[in-house]
C-alpha cells in the first residue's frame, strides 16, 4: 500500500523537512494588491512584511482552488495507491472545502483532514502521518488516527504586532486589547479550530517569549515530549536559542525550527514566536 502524504502551505514545514518525509505541499494564493503569488513559491515572509512597510495594506490570502487539488491529486494517484491531505482548519479558510470537493472525483482514494488549526499544529499530524506511511498503514488507517491525534494539539504564539490581525479580523478579541499602547504581547492560541486571545505579558518581545514559554512548557509534565516546534515569522537567533534551551532543560527529545510561511504571517506579522506540541 502506497500512500502520499499531502498538505497546504499553511503547514509551514522547511523544505528540508518536506523532502526528508516525502510531503507534497499545495500552495495558497497570496495577493499583493493585483499581484497573486503562490505562498512558498514566489512568497514568502518578506515579501508580505515588505509590502505592508510600503503600501500600509494587508496582502491578502486565497484558498487552494478545486481545480489545483485535482490536478495535485491526479499526478500523485498515478504512483500511489491513495492520499491523506491536511489543510488548514475549516474556520479559518476554504481550503478544506474545496480539497473535499476535489477528493469526490477519485472514488475514495482521497482522505481530507481538517486539521482544525494551523502552522506547524499541522506539521505535527503531517511528519506523523508519513512516518505511518512509510510503515505501510492504510490511507484509512491514517486518517482515523490523525482524527483522534489532532484533537490533542497545543497550539499558542506571542505576537509582537497587533496590525496584522486587527485589521485582518482573524482573531477574536483583538480589537479590545488595546495591546499596542500598553506594550502588551498576547498569546494567540489555537481553540475548536479557531484562534482567540490568551494570557498578556508586558515588556519586550524576547521577555514576553521566553516567559510565555517557560510557563506554558513548565517542567514538561503533560506534554508529549517526543517533538515540538519552534515556529517564528522572524526573531533574533538569540532568541530561538533561549527558547530551544527552555525545551531542553523540560526534556524535549527532538526540537525543529520553522518559518512561518507566506499565509501565516499575512495574519500574524513580524516579530511572532509559538512552540507547537501535542498534549499527553
Amino acid at each position: 500500500m502506497s500512500v502520499c502524504i499531502c498538505a497546504d502551505s499553511t503547514c509551514d514545514l522547511t523544505p528540508e523537512l518536506t523532502a526528508q518525509y516525502g510531503v507534497v505541499i499545495t500552495p495558497l494564493y497570496i495577493s499583493m494588491g493585483d499581484d497573486s503569488r503562490r505562498d512558498g513559491e514566489d512568497c514568502r515572509a518578506e515579501d508580505i512584511f515588505d509590502y505592508y512597510r510600503r503600501t500600509k495594506k494587508l496582502c491578502t490570502t486565497a484558498a487552494v482552488t478545486i481545480g489545483d487539488y485535482i490536478d495535485v491529486f491526479s499526478r500523485e494517484l498515478k504512483t500511489h495507491d491513495e492520499i491523506v491531505h491536511f489543510t488548514i482548519s475549516s474556520d479559518m479558510s476554504a481550503c478544506y472545502q474545496n480539497a473535499v470537493d476535489a477528493a469526490r472525483e477519485f472514488d475514495g482514494r482521497v482522505y481530507v483532514v481538517d486539521s482544525r488549526n494551523l502552522s506547524t499544529g499541522i506539521g505535527q499530524l503531517v511528519l506523523d502521518a508519513a512516518i505511518m506511511a512509510r510503515e505501510g498503514r492504510s490511507g484509512g488507517e491514517i486518517f482515523a488516527d490523525m482524527e483522534q491525534r489532532k484533537e490533542k494539539l497545543n497550539v499558542s504564539f506571542v505576537i509582537d504586532t497587533l496590525e496584522y490581525l486587527h485589521k485582518g479580523g482573524r482573531c477574536s478579541g483583538v480589537a479590545a486589547l488595546g495591546a499596542n499602547l500598553l506594550r502588551l504581547k498576547p498569546v494567540i492560541e489555537v481553540n475548536g479550530g479557531v484562534m482567540g486571545v490568551g494570557k498578556k505579558y508586558r515588556g519586550t518581545l524576547d521577555k514576553c517569549v521566553t516567559a510565555y514559554v517557560a510557563e506554558r512548557i513548565g517542567d514538561g509534565t503533560g506534554a508529549d515530549r517526543r517533538r515540538i516546534f519552534i515556529t517564528d515569522s522572524g526573531v533574533s537567533e538569540e532568541l530561538v536559542a533561549a527558547v530551544r534551551d527552555i525545551l531542553e532543560r523540560a526534556g524535549f527529545r527532538e526540537i525543529l525550527h520553522t518559518r512561518t510561511g507566506g499565509t501565516v504571517s499575512s495574519h500574524c506579522g513580524p516579530g511572532t514566536l509559538g512552540i507547537l506540541y501535542y498534549d499527553e
